[in-house]
């Protein structure tokens, strides 16, 4: 398989708490997600429907197989921080430590503490998924980011990423909606994508 690779540094621009303020007083309408991306703070419209029907489907499959003892969660809408990167990233799924999350009061833990990031392109924010949220995952050491590309050039596609070294993600595999993806421990997990595809 291919791998994903980043480039550049954070780079240049307001401090990172500065950045933070910002994004905690930035009011946008209901149902909309405000991330800081690359030093911007930018704000998504709600996804539609079908991407939201895709989050609980894997949702549920997650869930359903982490053990317990594991004191892993599945989060929607848990912001991730990403300082280095001037990032803070709200994924449509991220699996993290419940002790951790339980302990933020701000409602953002650091990227790197987690064990898998999902996202699901939407029309608007695609190549935030596809590029700029990658290169931050990889260089935090995330592990695991599945992006289930819906607007994918040849077709709707699923995407799993890992073994992160230094800027580089590996394509773990690569697959059409509707072909069951495979994530490795700690999930040991085939998820059947039929219901991904649009009715």
């Amino acid at each position: 398989m291919g791998a994903l690779t980043v480039d550049h540094a954070a780079g240049n621009g307001p401090e990172w708490d500065d950045l933070v303020r910002i994004w905690e007083h930035t009011d946008a309408p209901e149902g909309c997600t405000v991330e800081i991306i690359e030093g911007i703070v930018t704000v998504a419209p709600p996804p539609d429907g079908m991407h939201t029907d895709i989050a609980e489907e894997l949702h549920g499959c997650l869930r359903a197989a982490i053990p317990k003892e594991r004191g892993l969660g599945v989060y929607q809408n848990l912001g991730l921080a990403l300082p280095s990167r001037h990032g803070l990233y709200i994924p449509d799924l991220v699996v993290a430590p419940k002790a951790l999350v339980r302990t933020e009061p701000k409602g953002s833990i650091p990227a790197a503490a987690t064990e898998l990031v999902v996202e699901i392109t939407s029309k608007s924010n695609a190549i935030h998924d596809r590029l700029n949220k990658p290169a931050g995952y990889v260089r935090s050491g995330v592990p695991l980011y599945l992006l289930i590309d819906r607007f994918a050039q040849g077709g709707p596609t699923i995407f799993l990423y890992g073994e992160p070294k230094r800027d580089v993600y590996r394509t773990l595999s690569a697959v059409k909606f509707g072909e069951p993806v495979h994530l490795p421990e700690p999930f040991d997990l085939t998820v059947e994508t039929e219901t991904f595809l649009p009715d």
